[in-house]
């Protein structure tokens, strides 16, 4: 197992606050959180996906139950535009459909915020059925002073550092992100001579993982806002906000996703689970 894959399990630290008093934040503030977890049949690398059996479980599901054991969710929704994910899982949560040409997840789970009343949502990606529920929660609580939220955890993974798809992260002194790229950044000057373990030694570079928070009116907001010059070159939509003036709070926590992305994924993430037990 790969450095990323034993620490799938770390509870999450945030980087400026413990999980417990990020969960703490929401609960005094008296937000409403709900979480939605898109999910799509149509997937190029691995048709039906989200109903794919692990461990005697559709994906879906264990996405699902994994957020339900947040401390900050008010409800768990699967947001999909296939009546086959939607009839299965309406079985163990809430499910609704969406509109069938949604270009993007946030989009997609717009249209389901649009319909509630709540005060933030927190966008979990259905394909990590190992998602920490600490995670969630630091996500979650950071809203309570932010408009936007997500996490990073330190690139340790040589294997990772010029992977073009591990996102990276530079956060300012206050946890904001300053910018996202499929480059590895900052560029270290003195030490780019360097192999890429002293570069790693040299400064904590952050892997951005796929959650998101949002209030809820800065994410109706944001979904209106056309396609940014950035989010264009670089193909990653979290740019759109920060060139929309929405700044994301990022928590740094001690958790590497566990993606199931190809169906030879699933034996992976099997055994993770049984070992786990």
């Amino acid at each position: 197992m790969n450095a990323s894959g034993t620490r799938a399990y770390h509870f999450a630290f945030c980087h400026f606050s413990s999980v417990q008093s990020t969960s703490a934040a929401v609960k005094k503030s008296a937000m409403k959180v709900i979480g939605i977890i898109p999910a799509r049949y149509a997937s190029t690398r691995f048709p039906g996906k989200p109903l794919a059996l692990i461990a005697g479980k559709p994906l879906i599901r264990h996405v699902v139950e994994r957020c339900q054991q947040a401390k900050s969710l008010a409800e768990v929704i699967v947001a999909t535009d296939d009546t086959r994910i939607w009839e299965v899982a309406q079985g163990f949560c809430r499910a609704e459909m969406t509109a069938p040409d949604h270009p993007s997840g946030s989009d997609r789970i717009a249209e389901v915020a649009a319909r509630w009343a709540c005060d933030a949502v927190v966008n979990v990606q259905g394909d990590e059925p190992l998602i920490d529920p600490a995670v969630i929660d630091a996500v979650a609580g950071a809203l309570a002073q932010t408009e936007m939220s997500t996490a990073a955890t330190p690139i340790t993974n040589p294997d990772e550092y010029g992977n073009p798809n591990v996102v990276k992260v530079v956060v300012s002194a206050t946890g904001r992100a300053l910018y996202f790229s499929r480059r590895t950044i900052p560029y270290l000057r003195e030490a780019a001579s360097g192999s890429v373990s002293e570069q790693l030694a040299a400064f904590p570079f952050l892997k951005h993982l796929g959650i998101y928070g949002y209030r809820r009116g800065a994410l109706l907001r944001l979904v209106k806002c056309p396609v940014s010059p950035l989010e264009r070159a670089e193909k990653l939509e979290q740019l759109r906000a920060l060139e929309n003036g929405i700044s994301i709070t990022v928590v740094e926590v001690e958790y590497d996703s566990v993606g199931v992305d190809v169906p030879a994924d699933v034996g992976r993430v099997e055994r993770l689970l049984g070992a786990s037990r």
